[in-house]
């Protein structure tokens, strides 16, 4: 499992990348926290930081439209002016029931890295990797929030879903299985909150999982590593005294 950033900030991405994070995601309500600017110009600003830290970094970037013309417009236009060869452009799977795959389809053979992003379902993720996206993102908690918001039990009773499919692990799981047949599509798990969500998404089969930096850092701490550190410098301490 590779872990990415998912923030629009330039200085918490640097921090990431300093710790070895290989990629970042961002999307319009986080570029919308950040001071206001160019959207094109700040994107060449989060480049900047990814070709200083290697030259593998992923970057990806959303549009921020739900007309399919300019859809396609808008993300011939990012890889135009941010020329950046690690670039995916994120394309919403739907909105309000629009289907985008056509327009993936369409990005995919003009050679651009599509980011097929607000994923709910498996089948969601199998058919964005079947129209050609690189990426296929799953919003693992938004997709447990969507099991109280969404009826679940009429869906259940007309048998469009089972109740499992409102447990972000198990739709991993079979999304891996599914995808079999794509060994150059990776699965990333975003709409993440805390890090146990970062250890099951992996585990349950994301080939990625996008946190903000703040959980990234919980992941690091641990009581007892603070414990045995502090142990380690004042028993080396009493020793050189």
């Amino acid at each position: 499992m590779k872990l990415f950033i998912d923030t629009a900030n330039l200085a918490d991405i640097e921090t990431a990348l300093c710790m070895g994070v290989r990629g970042v995601t961002t999307n319009p309500s986080l570029l919308a926290k950040e001071p206001k600017s160019n959207y094109a110009k700040h994107m060449m600003e989060i480049v900047k930081l990814c070709k200083k830290y290697g030259d593998s970094c992923s970057l990806s970037v959303e549009v921020f439209s739900n007309d399919e013309k300019e859809i396609v417009r808008q993300a011939k236009e990012f890889v135009n002016e941010i020329k950046y060869k690690n670039l995916a452009i994120k394309i919403p799977i739907g909105f309000e029931g629009q289907n985008n795959l056509s327009v993936i389809k369409e990005l995919a053979q003009s050679g651009i890295q599509v980011n097929a992003t607000a994923c709910m379902t498996a089948l969601q993720l199998l058919l964005s990797a079947e129209a050609g996206a690189r990426y296929v993102s799953l919003f693992y908690n938004r997709l447990r929030d969507s099991a109280k918001e969404s009826g679940k039990n009429v869906l259940i009773t007309n048998k469009v879903v089972r109740e499992n499919d409102f447990d972000p692990n198990v739709v991993l799981s079979e999304a891996r299985t599914l995808l079999e047949s794509y060994p150059e599509v990776e699965i990333i798990a975003g709409s993440i909150r805390t890090p146990l969500d970062v250890k099951e998404a992996g585990l349950a089969g994301a080939h990625i999982v996008t946190a903000s930096l703040a959980i990234i850092k919980q992941s690091l701490a641990h009581f007892k590593t603070d414990h045995a550190v502090e142990q380690f410098l004042n028993d080396f301490k009493t020793w050189t005294s």
